[in-house]
């Protein structure tokens, strides 16, 4: 199609390809059908084969998107032989996925980042242009990988340009791609290009076709050849596009007509196959020149193995003229051809059946497992899903759609997985049928936006499920009950409930899930033995990291958050190894909010920032908001009040209209510390005591104990003491039901500011604080700053000196400016802080250049934070000057560090 007014277009795309050496990421091509975006790209890969580029590409088919990673191996075969060098793991899941060897299945995080290593090594070799086209048809995987490598374009070689049609959902649209809208072309362009591709129109048909085309480019040059001066029904430009093409396909020769229509239901686009199903269905011999009349009339291109379509809509036109039984014939001869590709063979069978068909429904059965072996999650709902409309038995399609349900749920689709099961409840399902269809939708966003008589109604379920023999699936419904308690309030007769059923559940005490359901349901009055087995269970952390993953969130909720720490950290490198990306980004969460609370800031800054980024590319947006309020918190501890009202607005975004009850909490906590660092107590009160109002939003009844100092200490400077000692009264007798060690820590310190005295402070200082060094600075700080104004200004200098020298250590920036301050008006000077060289680095430097003084090389840097080596050689580069470094080995010393952290 010539190209007519996308000349701004075309000199976008030019520059794009121009510069890729920049690391200038991608463009996303958007139209409807017909509308030049196939044409546009292709004379931008004409533009980037003249400029030295190597072009890489996939095309998504209709046909296709059923066959796990069948796009990405359109992508990746030409550069196959690259694989070889991949890491060991990389290597593994990119093989499965491909079919290229066997293994277990493999995770889709690791197949990305196995695509996007093997692309940026290519790069480094030669610039690439990576160009997918028609996104919105390609495999769900596949376009999940894509997604994946164009969100770490930095700075490789390579530039991505694809295709969608407008209105069409395709993971890509969320990856960070710039966007560019091609509209119809205006009158006089139209014009032009009509007149260039058929000039001898009469005055009256060049009208009709200006008018019917309406600025659509394909069809000013496919419709000159349909319209006559007759006058018809004025169809829909797609319909008449489709009608016109169908009508070319009807007008073939019968040979070429058979073997156009089986050429269209072949997915591959091979041509030996086409010839062979066809002929089949003619019983002779077919050459390649019967398809001499389809190339004649513009339908498709030939080449030596291949059949292309000149454009999907003609694609899409031929089945949809032929009869029903024909299209039979054609799918039952293509699968007698896929004899050796059982998958493919399958879904053939399938489309040719006319009812019920168990043979065809356990084949799909067969292919689904073949397809969540290669990873292919989507691949595998879809077959199942299909299996289940060729089911002849009621339970057996029940299953099969609540098991494509499952796999909807783990591949984040929401709308698909709600209607597969609503179709399954449409039939009379078995009680553990319909306890799994109860579950299954749980997994979305721990159920935050549900009404919360939810959660007594899957505690029912639950019960009833345990008492049928299933205990297994009785815990997950309970688990997904459970969650409920941390992000909404459901009342205490809820609670109650669900801890009944946990304990009649027959399971052992010790069992982790068991420890984390109690903990989540009954923070207060379980804490005892939560933490007596939190305890002894943290001697055997990294075994499974799923298990720890669950009681770090345990230990959160019981007010043991240096377990909590403990078990976060133990759990995230077994999750990064096994690319579960949608489970890091929760236990990088539940990491940061600890280590902020212990007051290690350094450690917490990169880790908050990769759990947020994890979060939103998983699509979690409550645990994306609970990492965004630790950033906020974090800002606000520094002194950075300005970042931190941003960070806390963009969290409680998130958050406020569900209800997301940590969220909000953690959210008035970074406004409380930031009113109190900038003096304006008044309003730090009114923060901090929402988070103690059962009827407040922001109240989460098992983090407030985490709080209680904080508002201690404003409300003392606010002149509310009143209202804090009826809090505290009222904590303190929670305290008689929980060892929670941060309310003890926390009440510690509330009594020896309302009635402050030697014998409380040193009762508090003397207390085991031993892992809570920010809450020690804290009492040192108070303790020092009372001595002072009792004018006993010498007692209080060692007090403030410590507390200014852990504030600094703690990069508590705003606190160590307060001991500075009383360290100053007690006759001490106090030197100034020159900036950590640890502020110097956003979060994501800190994240790399923290593992890089662990010791481990750019490979296993990228392997650990899903980037590319080379992206992670390029951020050190820009490191070494800030810190004042010039190799690796100086990282270490430079960043102050005695031991490295995994975050």
């Amino acid at each position: 199609m010539p190209l007519f007014g996308r000349e701004a277009e075309l000199k976008d795309l030019s520059e794009l390809v121009d510069g890729p050496a920049a690391g200038c990421g991608g463009v996303l091509v958007q139209g409807e059908p017909g509308v030049g975006k196939s044409a546009l790209v292709a004379e931008a890969v004409a533009a980037a084969a003249l400029g030295g580029l190597r072009v890489l590409r996939a095309t998504g088919a209709e046909a296709e998107r059923n066959f796990a990673y069948a796009a990405l191996h359109q992508l990746l075969h030409p550069v196959r032989a690259g694989a070889d060098s991949l890491p060991a793991p990389q290597r593994s899941a990119l093989g499965a996925a491909l079919g290229l060897a066997e293994g277990a299945e493999p995770n889709p995080y690791l197949v990305g980042l196995a695509a996007l290593t093997l692309l940026s090594d290519e790069a480094a070799a030669k610039p690439l242009l990576i160009v997918a086209e028609d996104v919105h048809w390609m495999d769900r995987e596949s376009a999940d990988a894509l997604a994946f490598v164009a969100r770490r374009i930095e700075t490789e070689p390579m530039v991505l340009i694809a295709t969608v049609r407008g209105g069409e959902p395709s993971p890509l649209r969320d990856a960070g791609l710039s966007s560019m809208d091609l509209e119809r072309l205006p009158g006089d362009v139209s014009a032009e290009l009509l007149d260039s591709v058929a000039p001898g129109l009469s005055s009256t048909t060049r009208s009709r076709v200006l008018a019917e085309a309406d600025g659509n480019p394909l069809a000013l040059t496919e419709l000159p050849s349909a319209v006559t001066e007759a006058l018809e029904p004025v169809l829909p430009l797609t319909e008449r596009l489709q009608r016109t093409f169908g009508a070319r396909f009807a007008a073939l020769p019968e040979p070429a007509r058979t073997t156009s229509l089986v050429a269209a239901l072949n997915e591959t686009g091979s041509l030996a196959e086409t010839l062979a199903a066809a002929g089949a269905l003619l019983g002779e011999v077919l050459e390649p020149s019967v398809l001499a009349p389809a190339v004649e009339t513009r339908l498709i291109d030939l080449e030596t193995r291949v059949v292309t379509f000149r454009h999907p809509l003609m694609r899409s036109a031929i089945p949809a003229s032929v009869s029903a039984g024909e299209r039979r014939r054609a799918h039952l001869s293509l699968a007698e051809v896929f004899r050796e590709q059982p998958d493919r063979g399958a879904w053939h069978r399938a489309a040719a059946a006319t009812g019920a068909d168990e043979d065809v429904a356990r084949e799909l059965d067969h292919a689904a497992d073949r397809a969540r072996h290669r990873g292919g999650v989507a691949a595998a709902a879809a077959a199942l899903e299909q299996a289940a409309l060729v089911s002849a038995d009621p339970e057996r399609r029940a299953d099969r759609l609540l098991r494509a349900a499952e796999l909807a749920v783990e591949s984040g689709g929401r709308e698909t997985a709600e209607r597969l099961v609503r179709d399954a409840r449409a039939g009379d399902l078995t009680p553990r049928q319909r306890a799994t269809a109860s579950w299954l939708l749980s997994g979305f966003e721990d159920g935050v936006r549900e009404d919360l008589s939810r959660v007594a109604e899957l505690a029912r379920l639950a019960e009833s499920v345990a008492e049928d023999g299933q205990p297994d699936p009785a815990m997950r419904v309970l688990w997904g009950a459970a969650m409920r308690c941390f992000w909404a309030e459901p009342g205490e007769d809820t609670r109650r409930m669900l801890l009944g059923v946990a304990d009649r559940l027959p399971v052992e005490d010790s069992d982790p899930r068991l420890v984390a359901v109690a903990a989540y349901v009954a923070p207060f009055d379980r804490a005892g033995s939560v933490l007596r087995e939190l305890r002894e269970l943290a001697a055997v952390t990294g075994a499974d990291p799923e298990v720890d993953r669950f009681l770090g969130s345990a230990s959160l909720q019981v007010g043991a958050v240096d377990l909590a720490a403990r078990f976060s950290a133990a759990a995230a490198p077994g999750l990064r190894a096994q690319g579960r990306l949608g489970l890091l980004p929760r236990a990088l969460a539940v990491l940061a909010w600890s280590r902020v609370r212990l007051g290690d800031l350094a450690a917490a800054v990169p880790v908050a920032a990769e759990a947020a980024r994890f979060a939103e590319e998983t699509g979690q947006p409550f645990m994306y908001g609970l990492a965004t309020a630790v950033q906020a918190e974090i800002a606000a501890l520094r002194g950075d009040h300005k970042q931190a009202k941003a960070l806390a607005v963009e969290a409680e975004r998130s958050a406020l209209a569900a209800g997301a009850r940590p969220v909000l909490a953690t959210v008035q906590l970074a406004k409380g510390i930031a009113a109190s660092s900038e003096g304006r107590f008044d309003d730090a009160f009114a923060d901090l005591r929402r988070l103690f109002d059962p009827a407040d939003p922001a109240c989460q009844p098992a983090l407030r104990v985490y709080f209680v100092a904080e508002l201690a200490e404003v409300a003392v400077r606010a002149g509310q003491v009143d209202a804090l000692r009826e809090i505290v009264a009222e904590m303190e007798q929670l305290a008689l039901i929980t060892p929670a060690p941060a309310l003890r820590i926390g009440l510690r310190f509330a009594r020896a500011v309302l009635q402050p005295g030697d014998e409380l402070f040193e009762a508090a200082l003397e207390a085991e604080l031993d892992g809570w060094p920010a809450e020690r600075g804290r009492l040192h700080l108070a303790y020092g700053e009372w001595l002072r104004r009792q004018r006993r200004a010498v007692d209080s200098r060692a007090h403030l000196r410590t507390a200014r020298e852990t504030f600094d250590a703690l990069g508590m920036t705003a606190w160590a400016e307060r001991a500075r301050r009383e360290l100053r008006s007690a006759g001490e000077s106090s030197p100034n802080r020159g900036p950590d060289a640890r502020e110097k680095l956003t979060p994501h430097e800190l994240s790399i250049v923290q593992l890089a003084a662990e010791g481990l090389t750019n490979r296993e840097i990228g392997q650990r934070l899903y980037l590319s080596h080379r992206t992670v050689g390029t951020h050190l580069h820009r490191i070494f000057p800030k810190l004042g470094v010039s190799s690796r080995a100086e990282l270490k010393k430079a960043l102050g560090l005695v031991s490295g952290k995994d975050g």
